[in-house]
């Protein structure tokens, strides 16, 4: 007798529609229904409208800031699990939580292991996500996890804008690993801006690691946040003789004045994907849909193919 794999059924928080809705037109079926319920002083309540019993389900939510967006994809987990669904998958595009990957000072938490042991206690039996901030976060997990990479849309749009004198650059030392994985596909050169911070999203010194003089620049980061350091290390570049900086960013958090440090930089594009939703348009910021990347997955997960494929850099 073939062995056949439960139907699947996507679904999504509140914050993450749009993005579900993207996923789920690509994957070739409609997004689930799903309900919440929310109380007078903010509590709220997640209800399935349809029968998920014996299938695998898929949970599509980013969970960036606040709380709820985390809060709201527990309480998901929780409800599936306790419908019967066989298979749950947490598809998290952004997975929040994870610059606090480890204690950098004494009397702090690990935010994203805490982050994963509630996921998994709440009953998720994968995990899918994009562009972690820090690999070793797929270690704080006990379940498979299927970490995607970001590069494999970035990657043939920047080859579609042509430049020469190409160089990749790294805003700060913790990306050049990145960075040099970007090179090496494009086969272009490589820079890295050192940086130091009074604290968290303030820099004190920024110094550049190569030279960028008549070079066409690509700043490359899994999240732009207050665009800071973006904002900075390109204004730095143009100073020292490149051509052009464009900025490719996974995760546009884009919080306090970052719209407008964005705008007012030496920054000609910045590229991003639409795992958090834009609070704002603006004419400097390219999205590219993460959407047709995850559909894609999710079926080879669906039917237990390889997704090795899937990672070019």
């Amino acid at each position: 007798m073939s062995h056949i794999e439960p139907e699947a059924k996507i679904f999504a928080c509140s914050q993450s529609v749009y993005l579900a809705e993207q996923i789920a037109k690509h994957y070739g079926t409609e997004l689930g229904k799903v309900t919440f319920s929310t109380y007078s002083d903010g509590e709220f309540q997640p209800s399935f409208e349809e029968s998920i019993r014996g299938l695998r389900v898929f949970l599509v939510c980013s969970t960036f800031p606040s709380a709820d967006n985390l809060m709201e994809l527990l309480l998901m987990i929780d409800a599936a699990k306790r419908a019967s669904a066989r298979h749950i998958t947490a598809v998290i595009p952004y997975f929040g939580w994870a610059r606090q990957d480890r204690k950098d000072k004494p009397r702090v938490p690990i935010g994203a292991k805490l982050v994963a042991k509630l996921l998994e206690s709440a009953g998720a039996t994968r995990i899918m996500t994009m562009d972690l901030h820090a690999d070793q976060i797929q270690g704080f997990f006990e379940k498979p996890v299927d970490h995607l990479f970001a590069s494999t849309i970035f990657l043939p749009y920047v080859r579609s804008l042509n430049l020469e004198n190409l160089t990749i650059a790294s805003p700060d030392m913790g990306g050049s690993k990145r960075a040099y994985a970007y090179s090496k596909f494009l086969e272009s050169d490589v820079v890295i801006c050192y940086k130091q911070r009074k604290q968290a999203n303030v820099i004190d010194t920024m110094e550049l690691i190569g030279d960028v003089r008549g070079r066409n620049v690509i700043l490359v980061d899994d999240m732009i946040d207050t665009g800071g350091t973006l904002a900075k290390a390109a204004d730095m570049m143009m100073e020292r003789g490149a051509l052009s900086v464009r900025a490719i960013c996974t995760h546009a958090i884009l919080s306090g004045g970052a719209y407008e440090k964005i705008e007012n930089s030496q920054i000609q594009e910045l590229i991003v994907t639409d795992s958090i939703p834009l609070k704002r348009e603006s004419a400097k910021i390219k999205v590219v849909s993460c959407a047709p990347l995850f559909a894609e997955v999710m079926h080879m997960v669906q039917n237990n193919n390889s997704i090795s494929g899937k990672f070019i850099v």
